[in-house]
């Protein structure tokens, strides 16, 4: 029992403040979510993808790994969800809203410091999550955006929607300055640093500015099922995953641990920018951080116990 407490205090808990100090601030201050989420997209999210590829140790072997898995646990959880779409016989909103809730988990501001409490800094755990972050950030702004638009936009005004998202070209920036060694300039790098800095903070505050604002018009089924669907569908196929590709020791833990975290944050700006059930997604995140500081928790302490 210790052990499980002592992971809520230094690894969940920490989060949690800043998505309640969120919730405060809206509610004393009635803050202008959409500014919040342009933020976010445009400016917080493009530094710290930058800053940390650009300085991370990835080798081409390791990467091709991360990327097969998170590939193949990527389309399993897409299969798994689409089954649950089908059988509930969802509207093109819904439809889309469900798959983001559970496809975009919450890889950068919840699951890197996560990484780091539960391996203690590793730098090799934490490349990998930064592979992992890598995508999760690359397809909400591709994918995710051509999803929610789908059902309403014409393809080529979702097309200018996507290549108006700045992450889909820091990414191979980031890639290409690391790999020929090109530098960035000084007074540059200092303000991609400050920026970076203040990316968990906003991100966490903004999910706590939503949730703050949300009106709880509750939808108990859909919410649960998206939740058991992120929250223990996703570590449990992360497994099976790790284990049918003979994954060990701290790659295999953090490979599932990454399965673990509860919906992104990118759901709901996707769902606040564009309009698509922003309801829904708001409790989806709300209720999946909620219920992960136990399903997380025991995610953690199970790991333990892998090879």
């Amino acid at each position: 029992m210790s052990y499980f407490v002592y992971i809520l205090l230094n690894n969940v808990v920490p989060l949690s403040l800043l998505i309640a100090l969120g919730v405060v601030l809206q509610r004393a201050f009635k803050l202008d979510i959409k500014t919040l989420s342009k933020l976010n997209f445009y400016m917080f999210s493009p530094a710290i993808m930058f800053q940390m590829l650009y300085e991370s140790q990835l080798s081409l072997k390791i990467m091709s790994q991360v990327l097969l898995f998170f590939f193949v646990f990527f389309f399993a959880l897409f299969g798994a969800v689409e089954i649950v779409i089908r059988l509930r016989g969802y509207k093109a909103g819904m439809r889309s809203a469900m798959r983001n809730s559970v496809i975009f988990y919450n890889s950068a501001n919840y699951a890197i410091p996560l990484n780091q409490l539960v391996f203690v800094g590793d730098p090799f755990t934490l490349s990998i999550q930064i592979i992992i972050m890598m995508m999760q950030s690359l397809i909400p702004n591709t994918y995710g955006v051509y999803s929610v638009n789908a059902h309403r936009q014409k393809l080529k005004d979702t097309l200018k929607t996507i290549l108006s998202m700045p992450v889909i070209y820091v990414i191979p920036i980031a890639l290409l300055m690391r790999g020929f060694h090109i530098p960035v300039p000084h007074p540059v790098y200092i303000s991609i640093d400050y920026i970076a800095k203040g990316f968990i903070a906003t991100a966490l505050t903004t999910l706590g500015v939503q949730l703050g604002s949300m009106k709880w018009q509750l939808k108990l089924h859909d919410v649960a099922i998206s939740n058991v669907l992120r929250l223990c569908v996703g570590p449990l196929l992360g497994f099976l995953i790790v284990l049918a590709f003979g994954f060990h020791g701290d790659m295999a833990k953090a490979l599932i641990l990454s399965c673990a975290v509860p919906t992104s944050l990118s759901s709901v700006l996707l769902a606040v920018e564009f309009d698509n059930e922003p309801e829904f997604s708001s409790q989806a995140v709300f209720s999946s951080t909620v219920f992960s500081i136990f399903t997380v928790t025991f995610v953690i302490y199970l790991i333990q116990f892998v090879p």
